[in-house]
């Protein structure tokens, strides 16, 4: 398949920064994928990339300066907005708002967060609200009102508009979000706005709600809009560094960025979409797994993606990625959908303490690249879960990233000794093998909420495991979660990179239009107005259609939100092509129905309650240009991946001799029964004892973690 994405001949770049290790995987034409890791350099996380895009250089042979001007395209997956909106580094926002409606993003929403049931808050009394994006003495109150029907109640005060935002500009506000009453049903006042800032204040950095979250909902759609200003200086001026440093290399082609909601965007976009790049980096991962568990024939996968930070979780349920259609971030509520992710800090890179009671702690402070684990040899003192591999013999500290980079294992010991070993009465071998016991439980502990408590059995699941340690710890955190089935794909080392560059162009708009049916309606689809309908999916498919070039090969997934009346959550049903009749109309809210009963219960759907149609949607998709498969690996030897054995300490059994193989050799058709290690430049796959390994004819490795 061919678009105009990208042109005949050149490589296929795509990267991920991520806490400890910037990601980079090379495509070319008839080759298999090439892999590379190096580490992220916070000061300017622009020269990870570029150190990690001279190692490919280096591997294929080239000057830098040539094979960058061979790079056909490039896609970037970033954790930039995240961490801007988390460490609260974005710019200085102003808003204006409907008189009267000043405090929507202080008062917030009651979220379970807020009633003691959500995790980050605990208890109800020791709830607490975000630092505010937006100072109250930055929000300007404009007189205005539009109502529920869309109806113009009082009009713009131009006199007020100007006043605002020459007050906002000389106070030092940088970024300005407009977020208007009901401004999704007639955007006229929010429009207004644009022109007068266009003549006062043409610099500042504008987000107007009805574009980027023309949806019902005051707060989130305010949050989302205040969101976005507040990133989008920050994303801007990254954008524009990173592409000046890769033109600097000589590249002259197109840069695209992960887009969480499941694509890729220009770079240009991310800039005005800021807010659509928080989980950038991870969604990546999802996508990819995605597309390959379809290929393999798994329908329902858990994604685990453990870097040196953090420990990503997603599903995918039925072959299709798990999308929230609202999302929470740093403890706002935005109206964008996203691939679904839930992290913990639990990764390589977690630094392993003894609190007050006495009792092991693993994370969430990481001690990331900088200083880094205490094995690194880079300042690092205290204890990490990498530096417990390594004094377990997981890890070689001689083959790290390939050998490029050598360990200090005597350093990890008296890490591990000072920190946990004396203040616990262990040993060093014994607190190391505490430290990824209780890191493993904590990320089987995630699989388990994801599962469990959203009513769902693990063990309908498969595990694909991925990043820099998840191979690592993988056999031990799907056994601890009660699931049998591990695959470890052939690009997880660099998965959610491989998910960017392999992930389609991606536009989404959705819009509310509120309708609704009469309660014991005998024919519920025939009281919409399908009319309306129509043409509300019309103009989205338009606009989303315009923001993917016109691209003749740009296919189309429109979908509708419902619910019953009076009930708080919608549900999406896909709607077929051509236009939305009655009888279409008719199917649609049969499966409704039963998509209801499925998750909630046989018997649960209350037809005669009545149906409300809230939100339209619209997805577009263009495809990257496929590549020549590269040529089918041959069949793996064994004996000849074979490299050595050394001893690992394993939980179960502890200190065993185990053979070590080198895994770019271990090939398809092999099998073997653990304990085993097979060690790649990237990571290192444990296979622990009694689980049996399989290689399929991709390379595509699969654990049975229950075993023989």
């Amino acid at each position: 398949m061919t678009t105009s994405t990208t042109t005949p001949g050149g490589y296929l770049i795509g990267t991920d920064i991520g806490g400890t290790f910037t990601d980079l995987v090379l495509l070319e034409e008839g080759q298999r994928p090439r892999l590379f890791k190096s580490p992220t350099t916070p000061h300017d996380r622009s020269q990870g990339i570029i150190n990690a895009l001279e190692l490919a250089a280096e591997a294929i042979g080239k000057p830098l300066a040539q094979f960058a001007t061979e790079i056909r395209y490039f896609a970037h997956g970033t954790t930039a907005a995240t961490n801007a909106l988390i460490e609260r580094k974005g710019a200085r926002t102003g808003l204006l708002t409907t008189a009267g409606f000043a405090d929507t993003m202080l008062i917030q929403r009651s979220m379970t967060s807020w009633v003691g049931m959500g995790s980050a808050t605990g208890h109800y009394s020791r709830r607490r609200n975000p630092e505010p994006l937006v100072a109250r003495a930055d929000i300007a109150e404009i007189p205005e009102r539009v109502d529920a029907a869309g109806r113009i109640l009082l009009p713009l005060d131009e006199n007020e508009v100007r006043s605002a935002l020459r007050r906002l500009r000389d106070s030092g506000v940088t970024a300005l979000s407009v977020s208007f009453l009901w401004s999704f049903l007639d955007p006229a006042h929010e429009l207004r706005v644009l022109e007068l800032v266009e003549q006062e204040w043409p610099e500042v950095y504008l987000t107007l709600s009805h574009e980027v979250a023309p949806v019902i909902g005051e707060y989130e759609r305010t949050a989302t809009t205040a969101v976005n200003s507040y990133l989008g200086p920050v994303i801007r001026d990254y954008m524009e560094n990173l592409e000046g440093r890769l033109q600097r290399t000589g590249f002259q082609g197109e840069l695209s960025v992960m887009d969480s909601g499941g694509g890729v965007m220009r770079a240009a976009d991310a800039a005005r979409r800021s807010a659509s790049l928080l989980t950038s980096g991870p969604a990546g991962g999802v996508l990819a797994t995605a597309k390959l568990a379809g290929a393999m024939g798994f329908g329902n996968v858990i994604t685990s993606d453990m870097g040196g930070t953090s420990f990503d979780v997603g599903l995918v349920l039925d072959g299709e990625p798990l999308v929230e259609r609202q999302s929470e971030v740093g403890n706002y509520h935005l109206s964008i959908p996203r691939i679904k992710v839930t992290a913990i800090g639990a990764g390589g890179g977690s630094i392993a303490w003894v609190d007050e009671v006495g009792a092991l702690v693993v994370g969430p402070e990481s001690a990331g690249s900088v200083p880094g684990p205490a094995c690194y040899g880079r300042g690092g003192e205290r204890p990490t879960v990498t530096d417990a591999d390594v004094v377990l013999g997981i890890i070689d500290p001689g083959y790290f990233l390939g050998g490029r980079m050598t360990l200090d294992r005597a350093g990890a010991e008296e890490a591990i000794r000072t920190h946990v070993a004396e203040p616990l009465g262990m040993t060093v071998e014994e607190a190391a093998l505490g430290i990824r016991t209780v890191a493993d439980n904590q990320m089987a502990d995630l699989l388990r909420k994801v599962t469990v408590e959203q009513g769902r059995d693990p063990r309908d699941f498969a595990v694909f495991a991925y990043g820099g340690a998840g191979p690592t710890h993988a056999c031990s955190y799907t056994q601890a979660a009660g699931i049998n089935t591990l695959v470890v794909p052939p690009t997880s080392t660099v998965h959610s990179a491989y998910g960017t560059v392999t992930a389609d162009r991606f536009r989404a708009l959705q819009a509310t239009d509120l309708q609704r049916t009469a309660p014991g309606a005998a024919d519920a689809a025939a009281e919409f107005d399908l009319g309306r309908l129509n043409a509300g999916l019309n103009d989205l498919t338009t606009r989303v259609h315009t923001d993917l070039d016109a691209d003749p090969a740009a296919r189309f997934v429109r979908s509708v939100h419902l619910k019953f009346r009076r009930q708080t959550h919608e549900l999406p049903v896909v709607l077929p092509e051509g236009e939305v009749t009655v009888e279409v109309m008719r199917a649609v809210v049969e499966e409704f129905f039963g998509t209801y009963e499925r998750i909630y219960g046989t018997g649960t759907a209350l037809r005669s309650a009545g149906l409300e149609l809230n939100t339209l949607r619209v997805e577009g998709r263009v495809a990257v240009d496929a590549l020549a498969p590269a040529a089918p690996p041959t069949a793996g030897d064994l004996a000849v991946a074979r490299i050595g054995a050394r001893e690992v300490v394993f939980a179960e059994v502890g200190r065993v001799e185990v053979p070590v193989f080198r895994g770019e050799l271990v090939g398809p058709g092999a099998e073997l029964i653990g304990p085993a290690v097979l060690e790649f430049e990237g990571t290192t796959i444990v296979v622990g004892p009694g689980q049996e390994l399989a290689v399929d004819s991709d390379v595509n490795i699969i654990i049975n973690c229950k075993g023989n």
